[in-house]
């Protein structure tokens, strides 16, 4: 077994390196792009994909660990970095790539490296909120125990991080990890093929690959890129999720042993070597290190509770700081448009973002009924989660753009307007977050709860409301949030449909800022994102906000 495990650790290194030397050759933004749709390159463009992905991955949860922490430690760097998430998670994709191709280009003159580091970004920007919205919750419900626990043994911060928070949210964190993969396939046409300012600029990848299909109408090479992504995704699910996720059930929070846990094959070949425990040993000195470092911070004993009279005057300097700042922020941006366009230029995306609000809402009413049940339903079965863990890693993974030529002809057949239809192509994009949180609550209600419910004999309505409700509402409100802002960025792709020579557009805060940036229209596009920042946050702090607060104080363990 440890033999086996090197080699593959080996030929992996090997080809991250072999497909990695495509990164650095020499790029000028004067020469053209041209894109092989050659089926016989679709392997390397796999593996060019798949490395961007893991990147970003690695990234995003480095960008979680840092970012939640911060917010869920400090009261007052919650008030502005929670916010700063819900506008963050709001602002699409392309809205990302207009800054980033041009910082990163300059960052790295003549290299194809700028474009990669600009792809990964855009890919990190699908990946991270969804994340951290999920990591941050679970340490603002920490068990009061673990609390204790943590504070009796005077653990220092590293190893209240690593021994008790981490692992208390580990499920969440690998469920809401694997959506925010599937958001980074959806979005991977738009981060490997993009269009800045009247220029095109293309990498080697699945994505670019299926957009230059889809641009030349050739439904032949369509399907090769639809069957390469599942081939993909089906595979770094059964190597790469799948254990994760029956290895997660470790750090279930229960008092008895559930009957039934989940299997992996790829799992169970690794605890039969003894790479694991040897890089184990290897590790606990920088674990060490780590905690020897944050002595100098202190144990985590401090007091409960701290001075009103102090923690007032602390929030007003705080926030007299922080109103400054944004004002000044506000200030200039208003000065911005009034000096190019005129604050006019709000009051159609205003107007607009009206009609994808609705869509938004009706999307996340319609997905919440759908998708509870069926979520509550694999999370209580691990024999189903086996069999539907892929297929829903499928389904959430394909980007819009791959049904892009069906969505077209449909449309086109039955009369159906982009209006309507543009929310079934948003639900792509938005709706698992719903289903994958609402799994990961599932599966994190106790064994002995579930067994307590069977042997007092209840079933139906009464089970829901004593039991799956209040067990599955704070990680569906991760869903619910993540699920909206997901919606709004998913508009993007899902307002404009473009197939051949075909163009369908439907009215909308998503296909207003898709045409700023394809015309390279720097005012329109930041009034647009500006509006849609402001609708997310609204929204955001009128329902999904009040119902974190719910959450924490009733229905946390």
């Amino acid at each position: 077994m440890d033999v086996v495990v090197a080699a593959a650790v080996l030929v992996l290194l090997y080809l991250v390196l072999r497909v990695g030397q495509g990164t650095t050759v020499r790029f000028s933004t004067d020469q053209s792009v041209r894109v092989d749709t050659d089926p016989a390159q679709l392997p390397y463009d796999a593996a060019r994909s798949l490395l961007r992905m893991f990147v970003a991955l690695a990234v995003s949860t480095a960008f979680t660990f840092i970012y939640a922490y911060a917010a869920a430690k400090s009261r007052r760097l919650e008030r502005i970095l929670i916010p700063a998430l819900d506008i963050l998670q709001s602002v699409p994709v392309l809205g990302f790539l207009t800054v980033a191709v041009s910082g990163f280009i300059a960052l790295f003159p003549g290299s194809m490296l700028g474009l990669e580091c600009a792809s990964i970004f855009a890919i990190f920007t699908s990946q991270a909120w969804n994340m951290t919205f999920g990591f941050y919750y679970s340490l603002t419900s920490l068990p009061r125990e673990l609390d204790e626990l943590s504070r009796s043994f005077r653990f220092t911060r590293w190893m209240r991080f690593w021994r008790v928070e981490v692992p208390s949210g580990m499920i969440g964190l690998v469920w809401n990890g694997m959506m925010s993969f599937g958001g980074g396939w959806f979005f991977l046409v738009a981060s490997e093929a993009i269009s800045v300012n009247n220029r095109d600029f293309a990498l080697p990848g699945v994505g670019s690959y299926a957009g230059a299909a889809i641009a030349d109408g050739d439904l032949g090479k369509v399907g090769w890129a639809i069957l390469t992504m599942a081939v993909m995704v089906i595979g770094v699910n059964f190597l790469f999720w799948r254990p994760l996720t029956a290895w997660a059930e470790r750090f279930k929070n229960e008092q008895a042993e559930a009957s039934e846990v989940q299997r992996s094959v790829v799992l169970n070949f690794l605890r039969r070597s003894n790479w694991p425990r040897l890089l184990g040993v290897v590790l606990r000195p920088v674990g060490r290190g780590l905690s020897r470092a944050t002595r100098v911070f202190g144990t985590d004993d401090r007091p409960l509770t701290v001075d009103p009279v102090r923690q007032r005057t602390g929030d007003l300097v705080f926030g007299g700081i922080a109103g400054v700042l944004v004002l000044w922020g506000l200030t200039d941006l208003g000065r911005y448009l009034h000096d190019r366009t005129g604050l006019g230029v709000l009051g159609e995306p205003l107007l607009v973002g009206l009609v994808t609000l609705a869509r938004v809402v009706i999307l996340v009413a319609v997905a919440t009924v759908i998708w509870v049940p069926i979520g509550v339903k694999i999370g209580f079965s691990p024999k189903l989660t086996r069999i539907a863990q892929p297929v829903v890693q499928v389904l959430a993974s394909f980007p819009a753009n791959f049904l892009f030529p069906l969505a077209v002809w449909f449309f086109l057949r039955t009369g159906v307007s982009l209006d309507v239809g543009g929310i079934l192509l948003m639900a792509l994009g938005a709706q698992w977050y719903i289903l994958f949180n609402t799994i990961a609550g599932a599966m994190s209600i106790p064994t002995d709860l579930r067994e307590a419910m069977d042997d007092l004999g209840v079933r139906g309505w009464q089970r829901w409301k004593r039991l799956i409700l209040p067990g599955i509402f704070p990680s569906y409100v991760t869903g619910g949030i993540t699920a909206s802002g997901g919606a709004w960025n998913a508009s993007i792709v899902a307002e404009v449909v473009v197939f051949g020579g075909t163009t369908l557009t439907a009215t909308g805060l998503g296909a207003y800022i898709a045409r700023a940036t394809a015309d390279g229209d720097f005012p329109h596009l930041i009034a647009g994102v500006a509006v849609m920042s402001l609708y997310v946050v609204g929204l955001n702090r009128l329902v999904w906000r009040r119902l974190y607060r719910l959450a924490e104080t009733r229905f946390a363990l």
